[in-house]
């Protein structure tokens, strides 16, 4: 049995880029960085963040164009793959993403600073998780 499952929750690092492939379909890109947080041999406390490059395709890629910006959290369900290609010199280059099948955006003010205490009779805002249909088919078991 194989999986190819990768979650990440984070920040975008810049503004999604939306291209169109030849067939029509959307293809959106981001840079996503994600952090953690450890105390290392000294007792001092470390914060280390790692960047992703993510992809999205269709519905998805629609979306994250539409509603994500520098900085936007999102939380984003999908699999780890590496392209290959030869460069305009003729070089071999290689990239690694995360091919998007699932992201849950986060709060509109995910980015910004909010007052301490709520105003009474506000709503909350509910966070849509938007999932791009896949065939059972096609998952391997």
């Amino acid at each position: 049995m194989n999986l190819n499952k990768a979650f990440l929750i984070g920040r975008l690092t810049r503004d999604p880029e939306t291209k169109a492939l030849p067939s029509g379909q959307s293809v959106t890109n981001f840079g996503l960085a994600t952090s953690r947080f450890f105390t290392d041999k000294t007792g001092q406390k470390q914060q280390q963040a790692d960047f992703h490059n993510i992809v999205l395709f269709g519905k998805l890629a629609d979306i994250a164009s539409q509603y994500l910006t520098k900085g936007s959290l999102v939380l984003i369900e999908g699999r780890i793959q590496t392209r290959t290609w030869k460069d305009s010199s003729g070089n071999s280059r290689s990239r690694t993403e995360i091919v998007g099948e699932r992201i849950q955006l986060g709060p509109k003010s995910a980015g910004k600073v909010m007052p301490a205490q709520k105003e009474p009779g506000v709503a909350q805002e509910d966070i849509p998780v938007i999932e791009e249909e896949i065939d059972v088919k096609d998952i391997p078991f």
